[in-house]
């Protein structure tokens, strides 16, 4: 199974994107953030075209929006409702396997929750994350969570640490909370399961640096985990940081994991109960 993340920036605006992406990474399942499209004007159809006969999607106009597109079946979604009504979480069961797709706040310019409630929002919505998880579900469950979680952790998941340090996305409160959620569920950080915490990488470029191939100056801001009964089951990680320079691009890029699961047999009987 091959499972994509992606802060879209608008699909109907970037549906030749989404193609391309489709064509080209042959994923089986694409959660997408910033859909920034009301449920009545979802792209269904056109999704559907692009061979993704299963899609849980929730929107609101103009703004956050997640949805997931799916080749394969799945029996269950759902969505939750954290700290307010905002549309930033869905998810799908696939058997017994469960995928949650996340669009974290990203928390306005000052990093001080009482100067700053965008910035609230988002510590209170991580913190409400981690209580729910911890409260309705275990590590032995099979869980991935995917989505733009709007913060870079590690050192290497930003071009400099030092400099970004007061910055929003890598400031300690902000690191501190988020590697707080991960330990505290156990959760596995694929993509440090596969390139060391040495190694810089990112998956957001802003648009406001015109050379940003040159620079370089990205942050990891997109994350795949999965609960530790799953870690064994990943095969291969990647970010396809090529899509960064396609036409009209969003300044998010896929990341991708490549997951050992399904069996081919348990998709079929899901595709037979159909």
């Amino acid at each position: 199974m091959r499972i994509i993340t992606w802060n879209i920036n608008s699909v109907r605006l970037r549906i030749a994107q989404l193609e391309r992406v489709a064509n080209e990474l042959r994923p089986d399942i694409i959660a997408l953030q910033e859909t920034k499209a009301s449920d009545s004007d979802f792209p269904l159809l056109a999704c559907k075209a692009l061979g993704y006969d299963y899609i849980s999607f929730s929107g609101e106009k103009s703004y956050n929006g997640v949805a997931i597109l799916s080749k394969i079946p799945f029996n269950d979604q759902f969505c939750l409702n954290l700290y307010n009504q905002d549309k930033r979480h869905i998810a799908i069961r696939i058997n017994d396997l469960e995928i949650h797709n996340f669009y974290v706040p990203a928390g306005g310019d000052i990093p001080d929750p009482e100067l700053n409630s965008k910035f609230k929002h988002k510590l209170e919505f991580l913190e409400q994350m981690n209580k729910w998880f911890l409260e309705n579900r275990k590590t032995s469950d099979k869980l991935v969570l995917v989505g733009d979680l709007n913060i870079a952790p590690y050192e290497h998941d930003v071009w400099s640490s030092r400099q970004l340090r007061h910055v929003v996305s890598h400031t300690d409160i902000e690191r501190k909370t988020m590697l707080k959620l991960i330990d505290q569920f156990g959760w596995v950080d694929c993509a440090r399961q596969f390139v060391p915490f040495d190694q810089k990488l990112y998956s957001w470029w802003s648009y406001r640096n015109l050379n940003w191939q040159q620079s370089n100056r990205g942050r990891r801001l997109d994350h795949i985990w999965v609960s530790e009964s799953l870690s064994l089951s990943c095969t291969a990680f990647q970010i396809a940081g090529e899509t960064r320079a396609w036409q009209q691009p969003s300044d998010h890029v896929p990341v991708i994991l490549d997951l050992d699961y399904p069996l081919k047999a348990e998709v079929e009987v899901l595709q037979n109960k159909k």
